[in-house]
């Protein structure tokens, strides 16, 4: 029985540290010093005497962002590059502004499951499950939808009305790797023969996509 019990408590404890996305932190703060030239998982902490409230502090989810762009919507991070208090602490938090028809595209946090709020307006959101089933909601004004760690998801304003919302991640640093721009954008680029193949299409058309994601 005492067997088992250690065999199941090692279980436990490995299975949920492969589950959490940041690590556990080992000292009350760690802020973030992103001047250092010493490369980590995560960032190296300020010296304690260099830490002030403004290290705690942003403003920029205060007002909506700049939705003049090709697909209508913005997204403005409070991440640990923003925040460097949020070193360690595992959680982060972003603004998304819609313009009517807006979309933020298809695409994946790598190291965070979603939390979205709605804030204002109205948007469709849906994630993809690796069975190719599409979950899907219309949210309204203070409702909330969660999109899973790693599963390709979007939102859509499909009103007539801007929107907004609130996203929250549990990772100070989620990482978002849009699906277009990752495969049509990429630098070298992913050869036309092989977007051509996979998406079933000629390669004149590969170009003309990526025609559309070149650095401006």
């Amino acid at each position: 029985m005492k067997t088992l019990t250690t065999c199941l408590l090692i279980i436990f404890f490995f299975g949920t540290s492969m589950v959490a996305s940041d690590p556990d932190m080992l000292q009350d703060i760690c802020v973030a010093d992103l001047s250092s030239a010493v490369k980590m998982n995560g960032f190296a902490c300020k010296a304690a005497a260099n830490i002030t409230a403004q290290d705690f502090f942003f403003t920029g989810l205060s007002k909506p962002g700049n939705v003049a762009n090709a697909v209508g919507s913005v997204i403005t991070p409070a991440n640990v590059e923003k925040i460097p208090g949020l070193n360690t602490l595992g959680v982060s938090i972003a603004r998304a502004d819609y313009l009517p028809g807006g979309l933020n595209p298809p695409h994946v946090h790598p190291r965070a499951t979603e939390i979205v709020f709605v804030l204002e307006g109205s948007i469709d959101v849906g994630f993809i499950t690796t069975g190719n089933v599409l979950i899907s909601k219309t949210l309204k004004k203070g409702e909330v939808f969660v999109f899973p760690k790693g599963l390709v998801h979007f939102q859509k304003n499909n009103g007539d009305k801007p929107a907004s919302a609130l996203a929250a991640f549990n990772s100070q640093f989620p990482g978002t790797q849009s699906m277009a721009v990752a495969l049509f954008g990429a630098k070298p680029a992913v050869p036309d023969n092989v977007l051509a193949q996979a998406f079933q299409i000629d390669a004149t058309e590969v170009q003309t996509i990526k025609s559309k994601f070149a650095p401006k």
